[in-house]
C-alpha cells in the first residue's frame, strides 16, 4: 500500500507530471532542455527530477557537469496501467504541447549555439559546436 501512496503522491505535482510527459514523448534529456521547457530554474528541476528517480520513474547518468534523465520502464501492472491513461490525457492536453513545442524550439536553439542555462555560458556536450566569433573593427 506504501509503494501505492507514493506512486500517487509523485503524480501530485504539474511539474513532476509534466517532466515525465518530455521524457515519453522526446526520450532522454538534459536538465537544462527540461528547465527550458518547463520554464523553471534548475533547482527546481533537479528537485523534481530527484523525487522521480526515488520513486524509481526515471533514470539518471552523468557526462561531466551535466544529468540527463530518461523513463524507467515500469515495474508494477499498477504503474503501467496508470502512466497509460496519463499519457492518453496528456496526448491532447494543450498545456502538454505548449510544454513540448518550448522543448523542441529549445532543442532547435541549441543546435544552433543556444548556451546552456544551467552552466551560465557553458555548452551541453550533445549541442553541435559552437559557431566561430570573429574579431570586431574598432567601436
Amino acid at each position: 500500500m506504501q509503494d501505492i501512496a507514493r506512486f500517487f503522491k509523485v503524480l501530485s505535482d504539474p511539474s513532476r507530471v509534466a517532466l515525465l510527459w518530455l521524457l515519453r514523448s522526446r526520450g532522454e534529456l538534459c536538465v537544462c532542455d527540461l528547465m527550458q521547457a518547463l520554464e523553471i530554474p534548475q533547482s527546481k528541476a533537479s528537485r523534481h527530477l530527484a523525487t522521480l528517480r526515488h520513486a524509481g520513474l526515471v533514470t539518471d547518468r552523468k557526462q561531466g557537469a551535466w544529468s540527463y534523465y530518461q523513463l524507467r520502464a515500469p515495474d508494477s501492472a499498477l504503474v503501467t496501467s496508470q502512466l497509460a491513461a496519463l499519457w492518453a490525457v496528456l496526448d491532447t492536453n494543450p498545456e502538454a504541447t505548449r510544454h513540448l513545442r518550448r522543448l523542441d524550439a529549445w532543442i532547435l536553439a541549441k543546435d544552433h549555439g543556444a548556451a546552456c542555462p544551467a552552466q551560465a555560458s557553458a555548452r551541453c556536450p550533445d549541442a553541435h559546436p559552437k559557431p566561430v566569433k570573429t574579431k570586431r573593427g574598432p567601436r
